[in-house]
């Protein structure tokens, strides 16, 4: 059951995919149309998931469940998975692999391999300060407080 992202609490489970290339307007529309179907169907077990979404600088995509109603299970998540494995077929972008870094180089958000992000802190082409979006939260709470944080407060900070 697809809710309002506002209207789930602070401790829902949420699960962020970042492209490999930022996406065009017109396929931010397609994608927010797929998931508001997707979401409006997701289930744990037969039980409807309280679920929601946000599209974030055309590059993220943000899953987030209520686990106090129903939590997502193996088979939930699986769905989930395959999904997202769709829209990477759709358009050609890559949303699953966990080896890349993203961050704000002024206002243009950058995406770059861990090694090329690992070469650019040697380079000091990046620095503590550098803003750089932290996948690893686990709630909507952490997402608000630490997803976009300096490199220096985050998993990023052993890079420099």
């Amino acid at each position: 059951m697809l809710v309002p992202f506002e209207n789930l609490p602070l401790e829902s489970k949420i699960w962020i995919y970042q492209s490999n290339r930022k996406f065009s307007d017109e396929e931010i529309t397609e994608i927010d149309v797929a998931l508001q179907s997707f979401l409006q169907n997701w289930a744990a077990h037969g039980t409807s998931l309280e679920a929601s979404y946000q599209l974030k600088y055309n590059r993220f995509i943000i899953l987030a469940v209520n686990q106090e109603v129903q939590n997502a299970t193996g088979c939930s998540i699986d769905a989930s998975v395959q999904f997202i494995q769709s829209l990477e077929k759709n358009y050609n972008v890559d949303l699953l692999d966990k080896m890349n870094v993203t961050f704000k180089l002024g206002d243009h958000v950058a995406h770059k391999t861990l090694i090329d992000f690992k070469k650019m802190a040697k380079d000091k082409a990046v620095t503590e300060n550098t803003i750089v979006f932290n996948n690893l939260v686990n709630s909507i709470e952490e997402w608000n407080e630490n997803w976009e944080v300096p490199a220096g407060d985050s998993w990023h900070s052993r890079f420099f």
